[in-house]
């Protein structure tokens, strides 16, 4: 399994995933902090998938979410489930909007690239960011490449050590709210709650 594969996995099992994706918002809280944080309601949610659970909460909290997933399937099922939200089927590593957003969303997403795809996605994070804008994403605890499942299909996770999250944030003028290794309260998420605030030239 490569993560060159994570795209055409997701494609095939769009519909199925929409279908059984737990849907009891157990990151309900995670989110409420996040759109707490963020100075506005304009959201971008990357790998944003079918659009339900998260992004259609975010849209029931007054939130202007921006989907981004570069599964074509996925993004028919958010254009469904949140008819009028801007979305956009693109793959994250080379994205450019030319825009910047109050928040930006990247959970259970991100954490499919390859090591150094994770590496270079700070800097694509940053050129949607102003001063203030709330980055939030989920990682895995400790360097490390495990395959995984979705609905029945292996697909590739990776994530860097904590430590090397952490350089790479502040490097691209992140500073970090909260992070939280295996939050037993949210699924054994590991989470990065972080906020873009570059120095002043």
């Amino acid at each position: 399994m490569r993560p060159e594969d994570i795209i055409a996995t997701y494609d095939t099992v769009a519909a199925d995933f929409a279908r059984n994706r737990d849907k009891t918002l157990f990151e309900r809280r995670w989110l409420d902090r996040m759109l707490a944080h963020a100075v506005g309601r304009r959201v971008l949610d990357l790998g944003c998938g079918p659009g339900k659970p998260i992004a259609q909460y975010l849209n029931d909290r007054r939130a202007q979410v921006t989907g981004v997933d570069a599964s074509a399937n996925m993004i028919r099922l958010f254009a469904q489930a949140l008819p009028g939200a801007e979305v956009h089927l693109a793959d994250m590593r080379g994205l450019r909007l030319n825009q910047s957003f109050d928040a930006i969303l990247a959970w259970d997403s991100f954490f499919h690239l390859s090591p150094n795809d994770q590496r270079a996605m700070f800097p694509i994070f940053a050129a949607h960011c102003h001063p203030g804008t709330v980055l939030m994403f989920t990682s895995g605890h400790r360097a490390s490449e495990p395959v995984g499942q979705v609905e029945g299909k292996p697909v590739y996770h990776a994530s860097l050590e904590p430590a090397e999250y952490r350089s790479l944030l502040a490097e691209n003028g992140f500073e970090v709210i909260d992070f939280v290794r295996e939050d037993k309260t949210c699924g054994g998420h590991t989470i990065w709650l972080t906020r873009y605030a570059p120095p002043i030239a």
